[in-house]
């Protein structure tokens, strides 16, 4: 947890956070002193622990496809995506024909060895899951940057990640919320509007509604993040995760704004 690698290592909260979001939480980490050191033991763990493991546990003879599947995932967290949008991708930008069965094989061996983890959709209003899209995360960021040669470095859907990475380790069961609404469009025809909420999660009687936001600079901005949780329509508690240092606030509409250091060194946080 990020709280256990604030504990290890030194520096600002902001140098802390920066280096989790790049590095991840494996124990190791921190006690490896320079970047390429870190990169390497990364790599190195990807590699050699991880990948020859599940070849070897599900007898995979195709590894470049297996390979190939990662760099998708890993290029894509936090969008949503199904076997027929992978078979499709392999098919227009690899050329290579697989069948869903294929890759949902893939997929549940990634999964069984928490390399990522699968977020399933769920409709709020409805009280049902949605069979397909769904969203896959990434168990560790040092990992998912490693297998990406620490290219890719985007902040938002890294700390979105590290959200979802938080609530699992406080044993909540988290979902993506999906809320649908019937408005009118310009011409005054009703047609069905779906807002997404980051993440629904629930522990027993207890059901939170969470947003991760960067920034929420202007009002149009606040808005945005605001509208799926206002048309919730239940009282449990929603919150917004700030990407910078803010103190708690909580707005007119009922909605709780903290910081993503309150969030992920407060084991309480989501009662602030």
């Amino acid at each position: 947890s990020f709280s256990e690698f604030h504990s290890a290592v030194t520096g600002t909260k902001e140098e802390i956070l920066r280096q989790y979001y790049i590095y991840g939480g494996m124990p190791q980490v921190p006690e490896l002193l320079t970047d390429e050191d870190k990169a390497e033991y990364l790599k190195d763990l990807f590699t050699e622990t991880y990948i020859r493991d599940i070849v070897e546990r599900y007898n995979f003879k195709d590894t470049e496809t297996l390979s190939r599947l990662l760099d998708i995932l890993s290029s894509s967290i936090g969008s949503l995506t199904n076997p027929t949008r992978l078979v499709n991708i392999f098919a227009s930008t690899e050329k290579i024909k697989l069948s869903n069965n294929t890759i949902t094989s893939y997929l549940d061996a990634l999964c069984d060895s928490f390399l990522v983890s699968k977020a399933q959709r769920y409709d709020v209003k409805g009280n049902r899951y949605i069979d397909t899209p769904y969203k896959f995360y990434f168990t560790d960021m040092g990992l998912r940057n490693a297998r990406l040669n620490f290219r890719q470095i985007d902040i938002s859907h890294i700390m979105e990640n590290v959200i979802y990475n938080e609530l699992r380790s406080r044993r909540y069961n988290v979902d993506v919320g999906v809320v649908r609404k019937e408005i009118r469009n310009a011409e005054g025809k009703r047609m069905e509007a779906r807002y997404e909420i980051d993440f629904v999660c629930n522990q027993g009687s207890r059901r939170y509604y969470i947003q991760s936001a960067l920034e929420m600079p202007d009002e149009a901005k606040i808005r945005q993040e605001e509208t799926s949780l206002r048309n919730v329509g239940d009282s449990f508690k929603k919150i917004i995760v700030l990407g910078h240092a803010t103190p708690v606030l909580h707005t007119a509409a009922g909605i709780t704004v903290i910081s993503i250091y309150d969030f992920l060194l407060n084991p309480n946080s989501l009662e602030l």
